[in-house]
Formats: structure tokens, sequence, C-alpha cells
């Protein structure tokens, strides 16, 4: 689930990515990145479980699933958590240092 969740992440940051490249402000490219990163992370960490368990790799507890599931989301929110610090650091708008140095009368 957490390679699921990941992918499916990687897959909908990149299509935002793709349909406004021309604009690119936001710099979803370093969103896609990191969910590709882990993404590819994942898929290694499926390919070695998957060589220890074999068969019983596609049979997980649905306890295990959820678990899977919970950790995929937490990747997801700490790729966001990440990106969006990037953002503010970048300020792509001006819009954080226009904040900062607002002059009040």
């Amino acid at each position: 689930m957490t390679l699921l969740t990941t992918v499916f992440a990687a897959i909908i940051a990149t299509i935002v990515w793709y349909k406004n490249s021309q604009t690119s402000e936001m710099k979803v490219g370093v969103l896609c990145w990191l969910y590709w990163g882990a993404s590819l992370m994942w898929l290694g960490d499926a390919i070695f479980e998957y060589s220890e368990l074999h068969a019983e790799y596609f049979t997980p507890a649905p306890a295990d699933m959820l678990n899977d599931f919970f950790l995929g989301l937490s990747v997801v929110a700490l790729g966001m958590v990440i990106w969006l610090v990037y953002v503010l650091i970048k300020d792509p708008k001006g819009t954080v240092k226009a904040a900062l140095f607002k002059k009040t009368n």
C-alpha cells in the first residue's frame, strides 16, 4: 500500500506539473521528484520483501494493509511539508518577502 499511495501521489503531482509547466511558479517539479523518489524507495522495499515472502507477499493481513496505507499517507504528507518549506524559502511570487517587509504607517 505504501508503494501504491506514493505512486498515485507521484502521478497526480506529475499531471499537475505537466499541465502548468509553462508557468512553473509553484515549483511542482520538486514535488514530483520527491514523490517519484519515494516511489522508487518503496519499489525497492517491495522487491526485497517479495524475495523473502514469495507468494505470501500478495496476501497481506488487513491490519498490515491499513498500517502500510497510513505509512504511505505519512510519506505523502511529509513530501508536501518539504515542498511547502521549499516554496516558502524560494518565494517565487514574492509574497513572503512583501509580507515581511511591509511598511506600517
